[in-house]
């Protein structure tokens, strides 16, 4: 049988930022083809671990490597990799279309300053006709819903053809029907794509139901397992140092249409 590679490999991993430890000996493996949920409090450094894995965060300590090479030394790798962030508002005094806002996946030390022409269009395209919202190609993004720029920023991150995907909080403010549908969706594009991915959500119940696996932080690593061991542990309890009434009832929703 063979092994899957390892996409994303982190070891003892610590991050020191304004005298104190933003995160501490966190380490975990992401083999390609897999979708990684992150979940924690807020505070609990989620967003950072995905500073570090993209290169824009030095470690105190340990490593994080993509492709197997460093974070911060990727090359050519660099573009292997679709970023989705948290903050989906642009200036409003330079108002995109939505394809404007996809082409700026695209962008690199290469292009930057050149003006993109037809090969580019067609890709910004293509990842808008994927996440199912062509039809929005010349709307205003700030006209758009929040579930509808939700999808350009993952079109966006897309733009590329990426291995990897690494997403925060990608339903962050959206209701639960957005909610579902956008992880719906991007559990069908990585399905179809062989996407690997790494999601970071403090949606508990979502990220297991869609995930094939949870790591749980809080500034340090506290869980790592399949969706049910997670959501059951008692450990998850001292990593939110509160209580979760709706995880006896939740699970991660067997028999739904996407696992």
């Amino acid at each position: 049988m063979k092994t899957l590679a390892e996409i994303v490999k982190v070891e003892r991993l610590a991050v020191h930022m304004q005298g104190h430890f933003v995160l501490d000996n966190i380490s975990f493996q992401v083999k390609a083809g897999e979708l990684v949920g992150i979940i924690g409090p807020n505070g609990a450094g989620k967003t950072t671990l995905l500073r570090v894995l993209l290169g824009l965060v030095k470690p105190f300590s340990g490593s994080a490597a993509l492709f197997g090479r460093p974070s911060n030394r990727l090359g050519h790798d660099r573009g292997k990799i679709g970023y989705m962030p948290q903050n989906r508002s642009f200036e409003r005094r330079f108002p995109l279309s939505a394809l404007d806002a996809v082409l700026m996946g695209l962008l690199s030390p290469r292009t930057l300053g050149r003006p993109f022409n037809r090969r580019h269009r067609d890709a910004g395209r293509r990842a808008l006709n994927a996440v199912g919202i062509p039809h929005l190609a010349n709307r205003p993004f700030q006209a758009l819903s929040g579930g509808e720029q939700q999808r350009v920023l993952l079109a966006r991150a897309l733009a590329r053809d990426p291995a990897l995907l690494l997403l925060d909080e990608p339903s962050a403010g959206l209701d639960i029907t957005a909610q579902h549908q956008l992880m719906q969706l991007l559990r069908r594009l990585q399905r179809e794509r062989g996407l690997t991915v790494l999601l970071v959500s403090h949606d508990l119940t979502a990220a297991a139901a869609f995930a094939d696996y949870l790591i749980c932080i809080n500034r340090t690593m506290h869980l790592h397992g399949n969706p049910r061991q997670v959501l059951h542990s008692p450990g998850l309890k001292e990593a939110f140092r509160c209580q979760f009434d709706l995880l006896n009832t939740a699970g991660t929703r067997e028999g739904s249409e996407e696992r």
